[in-house]
C-alpha cells in the first residue's frame, strides 16, 4: 500500500476510534439519549471527518509532499474517519444504549489493538508496547470522557 494511504488510513481509523469512543461514553452518561449518541456520532463522522482531513492536507503541504500524495493522504483520512466512526453507530441503532456503549468499547479497543498491531508489524517495532500505549490513551479518554458526563448530569440535571 502507498504510504499516502498508510498514513491517511492509519490517522483516520485512530482518530475515528479514540473521538468516537470518547463521544459515546460521554454523551450516553451526561444524557442517557440514544438521539443524543446518534447524532453526536453523525456529527463527528462529518464534522470532525472534515476538519481533520483539511488538517492532514495541511500538513502535508506543509511537509512539501508532491501534489498526489497530499490528495491521497486527505481523501483517506476522510474516508477511514468517516467508516470508523460511522461503525459505531451500528450497536446503537440495535440495541439499548447501555449494551451499545459496552460493545463500542469493545469494537473500538479490538480495532485499536489490530490497527495497532499492523502498524507495529510495519515499522518493525515491538507490537505490545505500541498496543498498550495506545490502549492507554484510549482507556484515559474513556474514563475522562465517563467523568466529565457524569459531572454534567450531577451539575444540570
Amino acid at each position: 500500500m502507498k504510504q499516502s494511504l498508510k498514513s491517511g488510513f492509519s490517522f483516520g481509523i485512530t482518530s475515528g476510534i479514540v473521538t468516537t469512543l470518547g463521544l459515546i461514553v460521554g454523551l450516553s452518561s451526561g444524557t442517557h439519549s440514544e438521539l443524543a449518541v446518534i447524532g453526536g456520532i453523525l456529527s463527528i463522522a462529518i464534522a470532525d471527518g472534515l476538519s481533520e482531513s483539511m488538517s492532514m492536507h495541511v500538513s502535508r503541504k506543509s511537509e512539501n509532499r508532491d501534489r498526489l500524495y497530499i490528495w491521497e493522504s486527505t481523501f483517506a483520512t476522510l474516508l477511514a474517519k468517516f467508516i470508523a466512526t460511522m461503525s459505531f453507530a451500528i450497536p446503537v441503532l440495535l440495541t439499548s444504549l447501555r449494551t451499545a456503549v459496552l460493545i463500542d468499547i469493545g469494537w473500538g479497543l479490538s480495532l485499536l489493538v489490530v490497527l495497532s498491531f499492523l502498524v507495529s508489524e510495519y515499522e518493525g517495532r515491538k507490537k505490545w508496547i505500541d498496543i498498550l500505549q495506545h490502549l492507554f490513551v484510549a482507556i484515559l479518554v474513556v474514563a475522562l470522557s465517563y467523568g466529565a458526563g457524569e459531572w454534567i448530569t450531577g451539575r444540570f440535571y
